[in-house]
């Protein structure tokens, strides 16, 4: 868990859902996520918005319901996502998504990890406003 800023995974079952699991305000938060379809498996180039990783065909438009009565409503939010939900692991090297993958920054590692946790935390804000 040491490398870990959140729990994510995919459905076996129902490939199109994914789940994220954060600390947020001082306890966990999970986050119900869908892909817009199958065709978000495309071979194009994309960039995670969460951990700035580039993948070829390995990106997902995931969409979450916002909370309370926006989400009664329909309302949802969506991020660009590592398709694996491994953010972590890409941003520590512990994961390669090929050549090219990794922008040449000059930020540190642990600038780095900030930027993907500070990244997530502003998307379960608008999840949960």
């Amino acid at each position: 868990w040491g490398y870990m800023d959140f729990l994510g995974w995919r459905d076996p079952q129902a490939p199109d859902r994914a789940y994220i699991v954060a600390a947020w305000d001082g306890r966990p938060v999970g986050v119900q996520l869908r892909s817009s379809d199958a065709g978000s498996w495309q071979t194009r180039r994309s960039m995670c918005s969460m951990c700035v990783t580039v993948h070829t065909g390995g990106v997902s438009l995931l969409v979450a319901p916002r909370s309370g009565k926006a989400g009664q409503q329909g309302n949802s939010v969506g991020a660009y996502m590592c398709s694996d939900l491994a953010c972590s692991l890409y941003v520590r090297g512990k994961k390669d998504a090929g050549v090219g993958a990794r922008l040449h920054e000059s930020l540190t590692l642990e600038e780095k990890i900030q930027r993907t946790v500070a990244n997530l935390a502003a998307f379960i804000a608008k999840v949960t406003e």
